[in-house]
């Protein structure tokens, strides 16, 4: 016989409005996207991983965002990962419309061009993501857009680097000490 030796948990209801601060699916990213003479960088906390092969991504845009009638006009975007020493950047961002500024120059990033969309990348964060939409089906619903990952590129660094992920009310989370648990897995699995 077992015995259950896991701890138990006492759940009391909580507000529906905070499940995300439980579920929030990946780091805060800085979403990069350009249509005609116009660009924009904006902060997302919601972002999902799809599908592996072909790499699907998404990503929640509101329609009141800059970015988003720049994403839908242009059909791309680049997904750019930030380290967490950008915090400050990536709540800035988040706080002012590119409809008024250029968040480039304002929060003085680095702009590379992509290779396979018309937006940019940005230098100063270790991994970026070239997307197109691939599909549109609920972003007129629900503001979701299904991208399809078609250049990525990132940084070979020594450690990870720790990212940001955001829980509600102007607080986040820094991802942590990781734990490798690879060996236990069927290679099928990994």
């Amino acid at each position: 016989m077992s015995v259950n030796r896991h701890r138990r948990f006492t759940k009391p209801e909580m507000p529906l409005d905070l499940v995300r601060r439980h579920l929030e699916p990946g780091p805060v990213v800085l979403v990069t996207s350009a249509h005609g003479s116009s660009r924009n960088v904006m902060t997302l906390g919601w972002q999902t991983v799809m599908e592996f092969s072909p790499s699907l991504v998404g990503c929640m845009i509101s329609a009141a965002n800059h970015s988003f009638e720049l994403i839908r006009q242009s059909g791309s975007c680049v997904i750019n990962v930030p380290p967490a020493s950008l915090i400050d950047t990536v709540v800035g961002i988040g706080n002012i419309s590119g409809a008024d500024v250029d968040k480039f120059e304002t929060f003085g990033l680095t702009t590379e061009p992509g290779v396979e969309v018309a937006a940019p990348s940005i230098a100063e964060c270790f991994a970026s993501f070239e997307c197109r939409i691939s599909d549109d089906r609920l972003v007129t619903s629900h503001n979701f857009f299904i991208f399809e990952v078609v250049r990525a590129t990132a940084a070979r660094l020594a450690r990870p680097s720790r990212t940001l992920h955001y829980t509600g009310d102007g607080v986040f989370m820094i991802s942590g000490r990781r734990v490798d648990r690879s060996a236990l897995f069927d290679p099928r699995m990994l």
